[in-house]
């Protein structure tokens, strides 16, 4: 391939094709990110992500409405199913250290065009769930409030429509806002809080495990298939917003040190670990109360009043707005992260890329927790939960296939983890992933396709003619 030099910049003969390909193995020196977060504090991220409003929200409703005591099942479909996502993503995070995730792995094996549509969803999906996370912990802190009679002005309570007398969601505003800034000192300094309190929220959740078996009455447990097991199959698709979460924390790959051998690790790690401690509590609050007498909302908090136990009640809210609260940081840190990876392709302005002096990409950080805060104070928690799953649905769709792809383009590229079972384990897992598209509300797919359009305009108008790819200055992969 032909090169020249122009004003000190190395540049490649331009390329040409919305299907250009950057190197599977690039290493990027213009990267202003600091690699300093380790095996733990990269598992904790995942955690954060994960574990959440699947234990703390999604878990009670859930039961009440469609699996009974098989919601443990639900939990299980669901996590076998990402699991085979995440077995696909720890293959690319060993042989792709960078920032962005499935923008970065769709970009490297499938295309520049199928790269920028899954990074320009995630970034609608990501800044949807903090929002959408931001009001489920507001709602837990309003629980507690009244829990200890607090009586807190109506109008701070939460969005208009949303009650009488609403008027903005001002802890949820608060919670979009902290985060952002917790993110912008730095990502050594955020990764240490977020281990403490991922910390705090497993220490909660074994707690709620271990004093809530002495409680549990078998009858509730029975029958344990009350809507049969396509109950359990509907459950599956709900909750299977409560088991991603690696994809956010694959975001920081260019952040973690030793990241071909640790990412791969702390994507499995936190799915095994979240995938325990979901099943065990969800046997716990399905055996405690039945299953049809759970509370809508704060259900676990709801189940240990029912028994008794109203100041560990109270315990149980702090967990979860702990728990959630470290869900925040990884969807923010993974959106702020996907930006600054397409910024830095050039698909949008390099303005975007630059970071602050604490190395963190503060204003894809600022815009993404502001447009989360905008979200959560002024949405109800359903219309912006409308905005979520399918971006993230595809992009699992475009790791399983790329890893296929490029196992048989490639085979010999180094691999320090290998997706077992191939090409049957991605296939499962792309599968499962379009079954739960079909599922989701009309409202999300109408909402889908006006992001989408908007992307095509900008990708067509700025994206193609800036890409760094296509002006030459990064070379293209080249089938072999």
């Amino acid at each position: 391939m032909a090169q020249h030099e122009h004003s000190g910049v190395r540049r490649v003969a331009a390329q040409t094709g919305i299907f250009r390909r950057k190197p599977v193995q690039a290493e990027h020196g213009d990267s202003e990110l600091e690699r300093s977060i380790g095996l733990w504090q990269l598992t904790a991220i995942g955690l954060g992500a994960i574990i959440g409003a699947g234990i703390f929200a999604l878990a009670g409703p859930v039961a009440k409405e469609d699996a009974g005591p098989a919601v443990t099942v639900s939990f299980l479909i669901a996590g076998v199913a990402s699991a085979c996502a995440a077995l696909s993503y720890a293959e690319f995070g060993g042989m792709i250290p960078e920032a962005g995730s499935a923008y970065t792995y769709g970009y490297a094996v499938l295309g520049e065009s199928v790269g920028w549509f899954i990074g320009w969803d995630l970034l609608l999906e990501y800044t949807a769930i903090v929002a959408v996370v931001a009001i489920g912990v507001s709602q837990y802190i309003n629980f507690l409030a009244d829990a200890i009679g607090l009586d807190l002005p109506t109008w701070m309570l939460g969005a208009p429509g949303t009650g009488a007398g609403h008027r903005i969601d001002l802890f949820a505003v608060l919670l979009c806002l902290g985060v952002a800034w917790l993110l912008n000192r730095g990502i050594k300094t955020s990764a240490r809080v977020e281990t403490w309190l991922v910390g705090v929220k497993i220490l909660i959740v074994l707690a709620v495990i271990v004093v809530g078996v002495f409680y549990i009455d078998t009858d509730n447990l029975t029958p344990y298939f009350p809507h049969g097991l396509s109950g359990a199959a509907t459950g599956a698709a709900t909750v299977f917003f409560a088991v991603f979460g690696y994809d956010a924390m694959s975001t920081a790959a260019e952040e973690s040190k030793e990241a071909e051998r640790n990412l791969p690790k702390a994507i499995i790690l936190s799915l095994a670990i979240a995938m325990v401690l979901y099943l065990l509590a969800a046997t716990v609050l399905t055996g405690m109360v039945d299953y049809t007498d759970l509370a809508d909302t704060a259900a676990f908090s709801a189940a240990f009043e029912s028994v008794g136990l109203a100041g560990f009640s109270k315990v149980v809210a702090v967990g979860a707005i702990v728990g959630i609260i470290t869900v925040l940081f990884s969807f923010t840190l993974g959106a702020s992260r996907v930006w600054y990876a397409i910024s830095r392709d050039g698909l949008l302005p390099a303005w975007f890329a630059k970071t602050n002096r604490n190395r963190s990409p503060s204003r894809p950080v600022w815009i993404v927790g502001i447009v989360s805060a905008g979200i959560a104070g002024f949405v109800s928690i359903g219309e912006a939960a409308e905005l979520t799953n399918i971006g993230i649905l595809l992009a699992f769709v475009v790791v399983s296939t790329a890893v296929i792809v490029l196992r048989y383009r490639s085979p010999d590229i180094v691999r320090t983890f290998r997706t077992p079972a191939m090409p049957f384990t991605p296939l499962l897992g792309i599968a499962f992933s379009l079954w739960l598209i079909t599922k989701l509300q009309p409202a999300t797919w109408v909402r889908f396709a006006v992001w989408f359009l908007i992307g095509v305009v900008i990708y067509a108008a700025y994206g193609y003619r800036h890409s760094k790819l296509g002006r030459g200055e990064v070379a293209e992969t080249k089938d072999a």
